[in-house]
């Protein structure tokens, strides 16, 4: 019996209908990105693992996709020696676009003009346990400056933001934070060992309640006067400039919650000056995989679908570090096609052209009529209008049906009275519609 084909989990397949609704918001992402300044740049799949190691903390280390050294490496080893061989695997797939990123940057830095604008739309691979909304292999679309301190960076990926989710009919609220807010919340309470569970905690004030909360920082080993020393921001409320005010106060004896809270007013401002139309909250409970943000953090949820958030990013003073390219910051930011894909879908907000990746089908009701449907095609193609022919004289009503199947709109019927008067019959199939059209106004008819 032969096997029955299948794909690693994980993975998908993707019809042409959703290729076509996927590249409708890579397309969209990329000439926001574009209009912005930012250049396209593309890695290999794979990375050596040194490059890949010790980069995603312990639990992203096991996540990684190795490559076994096979083909010439292996040609004159006995099999147990391949399973023995030390060297068995040196590459890797890549895990996100950012350490590449910045191995890029590292190794091409003298050719570079920075500050350095890039944008990547690249698939990654995570060795995960496959489950609704998580995959093994998922595309990311990140856009990064790296060179510049500059909160102009941060202002800009605002409006980039409010340009992609406009473009794309998507409602959002952009949820921004500062890890140096959140450093400074922990110092003032005597605590700046515990910055990771206070933040852990606060993110739950929502979900459980203040007083939960509280009990939690308690298990955590906060005593009461540091709690009450936080009492203020736990109640943080109003608008952006009224956290700040509090914040202000609140953080006086931190020099780092300071910098950041002042940071963050030079970013409002200018969101505020510019009209950008878009909800920006500060939500102090935002914390982003802690790892490697240094300043400002953003996150966006959709605001009219139930799913995590759809995009996000924030500035990291040090990634080229790790390569040993010291104190070179950075921002950027990555919008979650699948998640963007899913929001789009179930508020249906695709275009209907999307549908069908041809306009118009010439049926085929033989050799005279084809020929002259073949010059029309050539017309109307070179018009740029998709076009084509059903290839083989079949019954009307079996043309019929494949172009109905496939979504495409129009029919254009070339019979012997038709080729007489040099002209067509076009129908509409959405509306059923039907009407005769010359020969020399096809294609304006079509557009």
């Amino acid at each position: 019996m032969a096997q029955k084909p299948s794909i690693p989990k994980g993975t998908r397949d993707f019809s042409p209908v959703e290729m076509m609704r996927r590249n409708y918001i890579f397309d969209t992402v990329k000439s926001v990105f574009r209009l912005y300044g930012f250049a396209p740049l593309e890695t290999p799949s794979m990375e050596n693992l040194s490059t890949l190691l010790g980069k995603y903390g312990e639990e992203g280390d096991k996540l990684l996709f190795k490559i076994l050294n096979s083909g010439d490496y292996a040609a004159g080893l006995s099999d147990e020696e391949v399973r023995q061989a030390s060297k068995i695997s040196e590459k890797g797939l890549r895990y996100d676009l950012t350490v590449p990123f910045a191995r890029y940057v590292v190794q091409h830095q003298n050719e570079l003009t920075f500050p350095f604008k890039r944008y990547q739309v690249q698939p990654v691979w995570r060795a995960d346990r496959p489950q609704k909304g998580r995959y093994r292999e998922f595309y990311q679309c990140d856009v990064d400056v790296i060179g510049t301190k500059s909160l102009l960076c941060e202002v800009e990926l605002v409006e980039i933001v409010e340009r992609v989710f406009r473009s794309l009919g998507i409602r959002v609220a952009l949820k921004m934070n500062n890890r140096k807010i959140l450093y400074g919340i922990a110092e003032c309470i005597g605590h700046a060992d515990k910055m990771m569970d206070i933040t852990v905690a606060i993110d739950k004030l929502d979900k459980i309640g203040l007083d939960n909360v509280k009990a939690e920082l308690r298990e955590r080993g906060l005593e009461e006067e540091a709690i009450e020393k936080l009492q203020p921001i736990l109640e943080l409320g109003g608008t952006n400039k009224e956290k700040m005010a509090t914040l202000r106060e609140v953080l006086a004896a931190s020099e780092t919650g300071l910098k950041g809270v002042a940071e963050m007013e030079t970013i409002f401002h200018h969101v505020d000056t510019l009209g950008i139309d878009l909800q920006v909250e500060l939500d102090l409970s935002l914390a982003r995989g802690l790892n490697y943000y240094t300043g400002a953090i953003f996150e966006v949820k959709a605001l009219d679908f139930q799913i995590g958030s759809i995009s996000g990013g924030g500035r990291y003073d040090n990634l080229t570090g790790i390569f040993g390219l010291q104190n070179v910051s950075g921002v950027g930011i990555s919008f979650g096609a699948d998640r963007i894909y899913d929001v789009m879908l179930g508020l249906n907000l695709f275009p209907e052209e999307l549908n069908s990746s041809t306009r118009a089908i010439f049926l085929n009701l033989g050799e005279e009529e084809q020929a002259a449907s073949l010059n029309l095609l050539r017309t109307l193609r070179s018009e740029g209008i998709p076009a084509e022919i059903y290839p083989e004289p079949a019954k009307m009503k079996k043309q019929m049906e494949y172009a109905n199947r496939r979504q495409i709109p129009f029919v254009v019927i070339i019979g012997s009275e038709e080729l007489a008067a040099r002209e067509a019959t076009v129908k509409n199939m959405v509306s059923g519609e039907q009407q005769k059209v010359s020969f020399e106004m096809l294609a304006e008819v079509l557009k």
